[in-house]
């Protein structure tokens, strides 16, 4: 395609009327790369100064069309462009923008502008504009939008500023956010790269994603009623859509080249759309009796009429055809609308329709049962409009606010009466919509205001500096206070992004009063202001699954680090804060002392119904709240391992998964037991400070304290993973561990090998490596006389289960390989034994020596019924007998420095089949889509074809299929993949309100049909088609773990009562590594399994 573009402003005609024209970076304020051609995403403005200006003029529109363009191409060459606005009457010159810094430098002198003196202005300088203000800010930096990603940031003073709204959660995208929706469970999103994003509100977990729009999307407004979503873009489309399965409704356009659709409103009571475009106009269309309409003539669809600028052609020159539009979602979806030509406002502003809003019994012009329309436009003004029912007539103009000054009204917000509207360079104005008064005008003093919001008795801003600000205003009924006066303070200031906040929205969601920002950093920040009202009103108690989530925020914070000396008062300040913790919530709780001054055990107790105080079962839950190491010293960590920050449904910080979250999951589901009264058995909690250590000193202190901690029933522990990232599991056996260190010595002290070095001399690295290398034969098989005797031999029923893991695991990722290739290569893991040499170690320095002593790290896994005490009795006897025939003058030592039971649970007994029922009841059931490995598993090596010209030469001859690990059993997942992908919609098995209120433990009842959730139609609340709702509730996978946890056999032997594990994270959470991370709604589950299994198991 061949187009011209101006160089200049010469080619306008201003003959007929005299333009106005200005610029403005409306609210992208982020350079990209475009293919192809320039877009309209940095759009522009014009106005005709003659008022009565009604009639358009093609040509004009056509020359102005080609300055905009000369414009955007300066963006995309990388000039700099002024998003204040600027004013060219007849002249050739495009002026450079200057940086949007929020510089008083730049800022026009305004005293001219005639805001009247009986208005009360207020303004203050940045020092006084907030009260108790601790962060600091470079008011001259300017802001890049390629800046990097806030959750990538450690903690700052920001983060620590006590005067800043907790920052629930951090969702991450790749595009800018340019508007946002919030719904009862839903947060809506609008990017630059044209799609909608969705995310729960529970577990903030990235839901749907759809290319909505082939252009960024400017604007989404949720109906009232909650029933439609409607988007507009800069493809001049406005789609409606259901909310909860994002199936689109009505596709709408108008014959007319608008433009960008920067506004669009609803009102449910005309069931008409309202849009606001670019070229000044404001259009409807009614939604009634859609489908009985004409078919639209697709011709005059935006995407395939011909665009009067990018398709014409200069004179003598030629074009190419346009290439037909892709990338546009579901378009066989909903009846497709076209916008009558008679609908249309002309000029309905002199520039540009931002923002629009549909209000009720705001003003008295119109009945207070009656909707009306409020809009904003680049021309500095505010028009009320009058709705009619007669589609011809459309709207009716009642009442015009403002100057037409060409000042740009960004957003809008109204209070009662009381409207709020936002301008560029911090210029907040209040209306009264009775007497039509501008009452007052409100200076942030820095940067344009792009966003306003009003909620809870406060106007709530976010600006181009990044900064979101609350405001005092005159407040009513609940909100009304007397600590302030009734000036409109700013009396909350933070740093919410490192780009300029371009949308926000505010909620109501389980009690808590969250504020939603996006901005150009990619960002959606949910924030947590309950409470955040400097006592202007009573704070609300916060909700159990805040509390959770907030003690699981502190617990982190103590590096609890059992391995490090340095640390030892963090460990025992961690232990005081967990039982204050549990004693808050009515145990009664006790600090178990370990000898050699260990790390102690918090001991709480929850007691049961006292009347049935004889009869009642008595539960175990057993963890540790000691953590590994978190280094940074590499800068790999994406947040302050001790500083708990969620971002994109995963809480991220070392122990929320080991084992941290686990503990605060247990306790809350007691807790809420509690406040129901609904906790008929004793509940203890034995948590250790010593478990990465090796559990030093509990068995001691766990004997000792054995009359305190009493009978006990049931042992339960949470500490491991899922085997994947999908399907829930249980496990019911670990391999026991012997840890041993095999030394060699000599009588020589370390000498010379050139000097003193002879056939004559035993070294004792070579008699070590002799006898080691006696320990593992042919293919790696234990050479320990009756070593594997005792093995159990496989059941049928546990056959079973590794058939049940390996098709699961093929189902979503084929690239596993064969079947009973990885059924081996888990059995391998799980049930048969192994030995270790982790490393060697020699006296002296490195060189050319012959070192005095040797020695070496071993371990051997170990499998039920293999019994510790007779391994060590076989591995030293056999090591003694191998170095006895070395004929050596070496000496060798043998010590055992740890060792741990194997453990191997019944599945059929009834702690197995509580946890089970609480699974298939708390997940439900678990959609099988294939999902492709970005590693590559286990490959079967074929054997080549012995006459193959072609075979290639291999060094080792053997057809061993490489073993499945933990990588890729998890498909080769990591925290930045999984947290940018959209999660299975099975995975979303309880409404905001279940989670909170604990309804997730009933059939939850759908809304209509039942089957409305986002995931498309016909599928139900969790994402399932009718075909596949036949597997409701399926059963967790039962597995079995290479590794070991030393307590859990001793505890099932000196309390004679059975174990069961119940794995909280995902197979991906990272445990011991960087970035640790925990899923918000592996969490919140957790919780309502330990609730359900804690109350139903004492009544088995």
């Amino acid at each position: 395609m061949a187009f011209h573009v101006a160089t200049s402003l010469d080619a306008i005609d201003t003959s007929n009327e005299k333009y106005e024209i200005y610029e403005k970076d409306i609210r992208l304020g982020q350079k990209q790369s475009i293919e192809g051609i320039p877009t309209n995403r940095y759009t522009n403005g014009y106005r005709s100064t003659n008022k009565n200006h009604q009639h358009s003029y093609p040509e004009i529109d056509l020359d102005l069309e080609r300055w905009n363009c000369c414009a955007r191409m300066n963006l995309i060459m990388g000039k700099d462009v002024n998003d204040r606005g600027v004013r060219v009457v007849g002249s050739d010159y495009v002026p450079g923008f200057s940086d949007d810094d929020g510089d008083d430098g730049d800022r026009d002198d305004r005293d001219h502008r005639g805001i009247q003196q009986t208005f009360d202005v207020w303004e203050k300088e940045e020092d006084d504009d907030i009260e108790n203000h601790t962060s600091t800010e470079d008011e001259n930096e300017q802001i890049d939008s390629s800046s990097r990603d806030p959750s990538q940031r450690t903690s700052s003073e920001d983060d620590l500023d006590p005067s800043r709204p907790q920052l629930l959660h951090h969702l991450q995208n790749d595009s800018s956010i340019l508007t946002l929706a919030v719904g009862s469970k839903y947060i809506y999103a609008g990017t630059q790269d044209g799609e909608i994003i969705v995310w729960s509100l529970a577990s903030y977990e990235l839901v749907s994603r759809i290319q909505a729009h082939t252009r960024s999307v400017l604007s989404l407004f949720l109906s009232a009623d909650g029933k439609l979503l409607f988007s507009s873009a800069g493809d001049a489309i406005v789609n409606a859509w259901c909310p909860t399965t994002l199936v689109r409704k009505y596709h709408i356009y108008s014959t007319y080249d608008v433009g960008d659709v920067f506004s669009v409103a609803y009102s449910p009571q005309f069931e008409t759309v309202y849009l606001g475009a670019q070229n000044t106009s404001i259009q409807w269309v009614s939604l009634r009796d859609s489908a009985a309409r004409p078919t639209p003539n697709p011709e005059r669809h935006p995407d395939r009429r011909n665009h009067r600028f990018f398709d014409s052609v200069q004179h003598g020159g030629t074009s190419t055809p346009r290439p037909r539009q892709v990338g546009r979602a579901a378009a066989d979806q909903g009846d497709v609308l076209e916008i009558d030509k008679a609908h249309m406002k002309q000029y309905a502003h002199f520039g540009y329709v931002y923002c629009m809003l549909m209000v009720r019994g705001v003003c008295r012009q119109v009945d207070a049962d009656e909707d009306m329309l409020i809009s904003g436009g680049g021309d500095g003004t505010i028009k009320l409009w009058k709705l009619s029912k007669d589609q011809d007539e459309g709207i009716n103009e009642i009442e015009r606010l403002g100057e037409d000054d060409a000042e740009s009204v960004l957003s809008l917000a109204v209070d009662g009466s009381f409207l709020y509207s936002s301008k560029l360079e911090g210029v907040i104005e209040l209306w009264d919509l009775d007497t039509r008064q501008k009452l007052r005008v409100i200076r942030t003093n820095k940067g344009d205001v792009m966003t306003l919001q009003m909620g809870w008795g406060y106007l709530w801003s976010g600006g181009s500096t990044g900064h979101a600000r609350k405001y005092s205003t005159v407040q009513y009924g609940q909100y009304k206070t007397s600590n302030f006066s009734q000036k409109y303070q700013c009396v909350k200031r933070w740093k919410a992004h490192e780009g300029r906040i371009l949308a926000s929205a505010v909620t109501t969601f389980r009690g808590q009063q969250l504020y939603i920002t996006g901005a150009n950093d990619c960002s959606v920040s949910i924030w947590d202001i309950t409470g955040c009202d400097t006592g202007t009103y009573p704070k609300r108690e916060s909700l159990q699954d805040d509390q959770l989530i907030k003690s699981l925020q502190d617990f982190v914070a103590f590096k609890t680090i059992s391995a490090r000396p340095d640390h030892a008062e963090d460990c025992r300040r961690g232990a005081t804060f967990l039982r204050t913790l549990f004693k808050k919530h009515g145990a009664v709780t006790e600090m178990l002392t370990t000898e050699a001054h260990h790390n102690p055990i918090v001991y709480a107790k929850f007691k049961g119904n006292p009347e049935t105080a004889g009869k009642r079962k008595k539960i175990l839950f057993y963890g540790h709240y000691d953590v590994v190491p978190a280094d940074d010293k590499q800068k790999k960590w994406i947040i302050d391992p001790f500083h708990m920050k969620g971002v994109n449904g995963y809480l991220y910080g070392r122990g929320v998964s080991d084992n941290k979250g686990p503990i605060m999951a247990a306790l809350y589901g007691v807790v809420d037991l509690v406040h129901e009264k609904a906790l008929d058995s004793d509940i203890t909690f034995l948590i250790e400070g010593e478990e990465e250590s090796g559990s030093r000193g509990f068995k001691d202190a766990v004997r000792k304290h054995k009359e305190l901690i009493g009978d006990i029933d049931y042992i339960i522990l949470a500490n491991s993973y899922w085997l994947d990232d999908e399907v829930p599991c249980l496990t019911y056996g670990l391999r026991g561990v012997l840890h041993a260190t095999i030394r060699v010595n000599s009588k020589h002290p370390d000498v010379h090998s050139g000097v003193d070095g002879s056939f004559m001399m035993d070294e004792p690295l070579f008699d070590l490596t002799a006898i080691l290398a006696k320990l593992k034969g042919l293919h790696n098989r234990i050479q320990i006389p009756g070593f594997y005797d005792d093995i159990l031999p496989i059941t049928p029923a546990e056959e079973a289960r590794y058939d049940d893991i390996v098709s699961t695991l093929l189902r979503r990722n084929p690239e596993l390989g064969p079947a009973e290739n990885l059924k081996q290569s888990i059995m391998a893991r799980w049930r048969e034994p192994n030995l270790t040499v982790h490393r060697y170690k020699v006296s002296g320095p490195d060189g050319s020596l012959v070192s005095s002593h040797a020695s070496a790290a071993i371990s051997l896994r170990l499998v039920p019924n293999q019994e510790v005490d007779d391994v060590i009795k076989s591995l030293s006897k056999f090591l003694q007998d191998a170095f006895a025939k070395l004929d050596t003058h070496n000496h060798l030592t043998i010590s055992i420095d740890n060792q741990a039971d194997a453990w191997l649970g019944d599945p059929e007994n009834e702690i197995f089949r509580t946890l089970e029922e609480a699974i298939m009841e708390v997940w439900g059931p678990i959609t099988n889509h294939t999902r492709r490995s970005s590693v590559q598993g286990p490959k079967y090596v074929e054997k080549e074809k012995e006459n193959s010209p072609t075979s290639p030469i291999s060094a080792s001859p053997s057809l061993k299929p490489t073993p499945a690990t933990t990588t890729s059993l998890t498909g080769g997942s990591d925290h930045t993949s999984l947290a940018t992908a959209p999660v299975d919609l099975a995975s979303l098995s309880l409404d905001a309100e279940d989670i909170s209120s604990g309804r997730g433990e009933k059939e939850n009842e759908g809304s209509g049909n039942g089957y409305d959730e986002i995931g498309g139609k016909g599928r139900d609340r969790r994402g399932l088609s009718a075909e596949n709702r036949t597997g409701m509730g399926r059963k967790p996978l039962y597995i079995r773990e290479g590794g070991s946890i030393p307590s859990i056999r001793f505890l099932e032997k000196e309390f004679g009562a059975p174990a069961a594990h119940l794995p909280c994270g995902q197979a991906s959470d990272s445990a011991h590594l960087d970035n640790e991370r925990i899923r918000v709604n592996n969490l919140y589950n957790s919780r309502l399994i330990f609730r359900k299994v804690f109350r139903e198991l004492p009544r088995k």
